[in-house]
């Protein structure tokens, strides 16, 4: 879940959705806070070991985990010079899971915010691979839950016509992720489920009536090596019933795996 801030979202309905959730492992992005700026009830809500990468820019991104049991080991970054103060990425290891919570830069296009995007996924691709590599080494499944602020196809945005030229969209973004399926061998775990809805969208615009047309983006994935993904059973975005009752301009993307 991308909360937008997660001070913000805290007051909105962030707090009653987690205690609500029946979830095992939370993986929030964008927190945007330290963790000293959150209150307690969200720094280390009862229930859950919370982990927490706040980026050294202060009030950008910054990613969080939070897990019902205590993780074997954590580790913050993914080995890069650039990027592992960014909050950008996150993981900690569960018996027989690594799991990851993963911001990745949205970008802009003609802008240095583009480049820096590129620049992270160059790093992140040989990442991927190495982790697999590892936890297929130990015995491990991988799960790499997060904002990766790409549409990988047609039926991941309502308006993809329109974006063709758009940062998200781009055919190079669109290019690599599709090698992170394909050379990596990862699985689109909410694609598998569901290969030829349109959508299920878990970004809306705030502007217009973006919300209320189900004019979204399809952005936030949990990527999963195969094994793990084969044990999916259901996925669903939780999407707000109403544009007043949403406390991000993202919704959760929930999976349901058999154990």
């Amino acid at each position: 879940m991308n909360v937008n801030g997660l001070r913000a979202a805290a007051k909105k309905g962030f707090v009653p959705w987690l205690a609500a959730t029946e979830a095992d492992v939370v993986c929030l992005q964008e927190v945007r806070a330290e963790p000293g700026q959150l209150p307690a009830e969200v720094r280390e809500p009862a229930g859950w070991h919370a982990l927490h990468a706040p980026a050294a820019a202060k009030g950008r991104a910054g990613v969080s985990l939070l897990t019902r049991e205590r993780p074997e080991r954590s580790r913050v970054g993914f080995g890069s010079t650039e990027f592992d103060g960014s909050g950008r990425y996150l993981e900690a290891d569960l018996p027989g899971l690594t799991v990851a919570s993963l911001y990745l830069p949205s970008g802009e296009v003609g802008t240095p915010r583009q480049e820096e995007k590129e620049r992270f996924m160059g790093e992140f691709l040989p990442y991927l691979k190495e982790l697999r590599e590892r936890a297929a080494a130990e015995g491990r499944e991988v799960l790499v839950c997060g904002d990766w602020n790409i549409a990988h196809r047609e039926t991941d945005l309502k308006n993809w016509k329109a974006n063709r030229k758009s940062a998200g969209f781009l055919p190079e973004e669109r290019d690599w992720l599709g090698r992170v399926f394909d050379e990596t061998g990862y699985v689109d775990v909410v694609r598998r489920l569901h290969p030829d809805a349109e959508g299920p969208y878990s970004w809306w615009s705030y502007r217009g009536k973006a919300f209320d047309n189900d004019s979204g983006w399809r952005i936030d994935y949990q990527v999963a090596t195969p094994g793990l993904a084969e044990r999916a059973a259901c996925a669903l975005v939780e999407r707000a019933a109403s544009y007043d009752l949403r406390w991000s301009d993202h919704a959760p993307v929930t999976v349901t795996y058999d154990r």
